[in-house]
């Protein structure tokens, strides 16, 4: 991309221009933008200064951009004047077969974001939310071109980590919590806010008498004392919403209606179960924040500030924000939590904009929960509902983070949004964290299709059914006996050739591509939004970062089986929405390769793999292996 001009925006919309505002800095390949410009008048806060870019030999992009206040999801042009506003990261494709990658970065008081242009090009847009500024000085983003767009993700990722230097990680630096390593449930979708202790003991009780091996499990929204439930009615779940966006916190204490012997003694009961709990809280105490009639105001007064709007909730600031996060934090792990998901993340520019630039109250903020979460919880959190680049670069050690909008149980038209929000947007917050896919439902007529999704995403695997409606066989296809899940080794990323055409309109298949145990994994998904037939192929070549020259490919589903060569590649047509696919791809050695086994769906994660270079079964089951390129079936007892 060529730098064309970068100017200041002051309040009153005077443009500065000077192209001396703008340096570049490259490092490992990766180009590094910083703004660098002052005024005698102030800046806009919502538009403080802007760097022009364009790049005539583009010939498709795919946007990730921040389409609700909490969420992202993916645009596709060829166009650069049609990238959307709030785009956080962006990849291209060049007329000569390169690709790049642009990530915006938030600074210590700016955040910068993509926009395209009238004149062609792409504008990187920076802001403080914050009045009384006159310079900007901040890393804008980073960006390179290469031959291999996830590579480059990745490497912008690294660099634009590294010269901001704030506590910020890459994923693979940081600790993926053991209790995720299970199959959990959450409350959310199967009590809603009527959530209660006995409710929650019957589900344990489901899960004891099916046998299925949940581990743990989030007391999810609203457990706790919020009086303006008191009394409180509502007939659809718009109005609930509603109810619930109204309402305050008026006490840590978990509501003496619903949980009459108090959360500990409910927490006891489900651990009787061997089952470990989560509690579920947002940054704000409650979606309005906190009572001011009520028990938190009372003893934490001195740690809120009172909006624009008329609400209290936790201030920004470390210190007093930390202390806030503890006192509820104490409770929770007095109580018997071991872990937390945090909502209502993405929150700073509705609550503290008028405050200090957007860089800091996100940076201080988050500093004061990971604190509290590290010292309580040993930094076991699920981070919600924070998409927005401000929350995603200011992180310092929380290893997860939800990367789709809610699920929608029931909802067919739902599956195609969810799956193309997971997918791309873990294409950027994927190079940070390991990616949330979200709670699903087995006993829902997207049941199969959701828990494919899930086995091929590489992060945590959770339900919410309701009470009697959980399915022990769909389930038992995404973990082992005692409930430990099938990983796969990252966050699941769209195949190459998916990149930049949006597939509900393409008319071809929608892969998913991951690797799991040296092997590599690839789900095709029909997503056309007319319900037609499409069509495609599946190759080796379409996983990253799988090695080998010849391969076994075992199709999941029908039993299918062929061997293909890295290059070659197997045509695929999916009749309709509900047709779907499970590629093993496994590399071959003189004809031969273990696929695993064949009632699980990430099958090479039933393997050992040791040290000499042999593969063996890790439980009894039927198993499926290649031997001279033929398909052959072993059954193992270990019993």
């Amino acid at each position: 991309m060529e730098i064309l001009d970068a100017f200041l925006h002051t309040a009153n919309q005077n443009k500065i221009s000077s192209s001396a505002f703008c340096r570049k800095e490259t490092t490992d390949g990766v180009t590094a933008l910083f703004f660098d410009g002052a005024a005698k008048e102030e800046l806009d806060s919502e538009l403080g200064a802007v760097i022009h870019l364009d790049d005539r030999r583009v010939t498709g992009w795919m946007a990730d951009y921040r389409r609700y206040e909490f969420w992202c999801q993916p645009s596709f042009g060829k166009n650069l004047s049609d990238i959307p506003d709030q785009t956080q990261g962006l990849i291209y494709q060049t007329e000569d077969g390169l690709y790049g990658a642009i990530l915006p970065v938030v600074s210590e008081q700016y955040k910068c974001v993509l926009k395209g242009n009238p004149e062609g090009g792409v504008d990187a847009r920076l802001f403080s939310w914050c009045e009384g500024m006159k310079t900007c000085k901040a890393l804008a983003l980073v960006l390179a071109e290469g031959e291999n767009p996830y590579e480059l993700l990745h490497r912008c990722a690294k660099v634009g980590v590294g010269l901001l230097n704030n506590g910020c990680r890459l994923r693979e630096e940081r600790r993926y919590p053991e209790v995720f390593r299970y199959l959990g449930w959450c409350s959310w979708d199967a009590f809603e806010i009527r959530v209660d202790d006995e409710s929650l003991i019957a589900k344990c009780e489901e899960f004891r008498q099916k046998g299925i091996p949940v581990r743990w499990m989030i007391i999810d929204d609203m457990w706790a004392t919020v009086k303006d439930f008191y009394g409180a009615t509502y007939e659809t779940r718009e109005k609930m919403f509603e109810l619930m966006h109204a309402s305050r916190l008026s006490s840590f204490e978990a509501d003496p209606k619903r949980f009459p012997k108090g959360l500990k003694s409910c927490i006891g009961r489900i651990k009787e179960y061997g089952i470990t709990v989560g509690m579920w809280h947002p940054t704000t105490g409650y979606w309005l924040g906190i009572d001011p009639d009520g028990e938190i105001f009372e003893k934490y007064r001195d740690l809120l500030i009172k909006t624009e709007s008329g609400a209290y909730i936790p201030t920004y600031e470390q210190t007093k924000a930390y202390a806030f996060y503890n006192a509820f934090h104490d409770y929770l792990r007095e109580s018997g939590a071991e872990f937390v998901k945090i909502d209502n993340q993405s929150m700073t520019r509705r609550f503290y904009k008028k405050y200090a630039p957007v860089g800091e109250v996100a940076r201080q903020f988050h500093n004061a929960m990971e604190a509290s979460v590290g010292q309580h919880f040993d930094n076991a959190m699920i981070n919600c509902m924070g998409m927005a680049n401000e929350d995603m670069w200011n992180r310092s050690v929380s290893p997860i983070s939800r990367c789709s909008n809610d699920f929608q149980p029931e909802n067919r038209e739902w599956f195609a949004k969810h799956i193309l929000q997971c997918s791309y947007n873990s294409m950027i917050q994927g190079q940070f964290y390991h990616c949330d896919w979200d709670m699903w439902w087995t006993d829902d007529g997207q049941g199969e299709k959701n828990s494919l999704l899930r086995a091929i995403s590489g992060g945590p695997i959770y339900i919410s059914d309701t009470i009697h409606r959980s399915k022990k066989d769909l389930l038992m296809k995404l973990c082992m006996d005692d409930g430990e899940i099938l990983m796969c080794d990252k966050p699941a990323m769209p195949a190459r050739d998916c990149l930049f055409e949006n597939p509900t309109e393409s008319g071809k298949i929608f892969k998913l591509q991951n690797t799991a145990n040296g092997c590599g994994v690839i789900t095709a998904f029909n997503l056309n939004e007319q319900n037609a037939k499409t069509e495609g192929t599946v190759s080796p070549a379409d996983v990253e970062d799988l090695q080998g020259e010849e391969f076994a490919v075992y199709e999941h589903f029908s039993g299918e089986f062929t061997c293909l060569k890295r290059d070659e590649r197997l045509p695929v047509t999916l009749s309709d929405n509900d047709d779907y696919r499970l590629y093993i791809i496994v590399p071959l050695t003189d004809g031969s390769g273990w696929i695993g086994r064949t009632d699980k769906y990430i099958s090479p994660r039933t393997l050992e793999r040791r040290k000499d270079g042999s593969v063996a079964p890790l439980t009894g089951g039927r198993y499926a292996l290649a031997e001279n390129r033929t398909l052959v079936f072993k059954e193992y007892d270990f019993d």
